[in-house]
C-alpha cells in the first residue's frame, strides 16, 4: 500500500483551519486518521453549573478565575443574532443568568445559549466564526 502524503498534508492543514483535535477520512478500504493532542487536561471539569473551575495542561498549570459558561453543543459560534448586529456581550458588560451570550449553530439550526450565572463578563474565550466543541469555555465571568 502507498501512502499519499498528499491527503495526509491536507488533513493536517485542515486541522488548523478549523481548530479541530482529530480527523478521519475513509475511502473504500483506506482509513486516514490525522490528531494532534497539543494540551492534555487532568481532570477536565465542564461547568454549566456555574461554578468556579481551574485546568491544567502538560505545558504548565494555567488557572482560570471566574464562572465558566461552556458550549452545550458542537458547532460554530456567533457573537450576535446576525451579521452586523450588535453583539450578545463585551467584556466589562453585566449579564444576568438566563440572558444570551451567544448563539452556537449546528446543523442549520441556531442555539441560543444562556449565561449560566450572574456576573460582569471577563473574558470571550472563541472568536466569532469560530468552531467550538462540547464543554468548551466561551465565556468567563467574574
Amino acid at each position: 500500500m502507498k501512502i499519499n502524503k498528499k491527503i495526509i498534508k491536507e488533513l493536517s492543514d485542515y486541522l488548523e483551519e478549523f481548530n479541530l483535535t482529530e480527523l478521519e477520512y475513509t475511502e473504500k478500504d483506506t482509513k486516514i486518521k490525522v490528531s494532534k493532542n497539543n494540551v492534555t487536561l487532568s481532570n477536565p471539569t465542564y461547568s454549566n453549573t456555574g461554578e468556579k473551575v481551574a485546568e491544567t495542561s502538560n505545558l504548565g498549570t494555567k488557572k482560570i478565575s471566574g464562572i465558566q459558561v461552556t458550549s452545550p453543543i458542537i458547532g460554530t459560534a456567533y457573537h450576535a443574532p446576525e451579521p452586523g448586529a450588535k453583539k450578545f456581550v463585551e467584556i466589562g458588560k453585566k449579564i444576568k443568568k438566563g440572558e444570551t451570550v451567544m448563539i452556537v449553530e449546528a446543523m442549520k439550526t441556531m442555539n441560543h445559549v444562556p449565561s449560566t450565572s450572574d456576573g460582569v463578563v471577563k473574558e470571550i474565550c472563541v472568536k466569532d466564526g469560530q468552531p467550538v466543541e462540547f464543554g468548551q469555555t466561551i465565556i468567563i465571568l467574574e
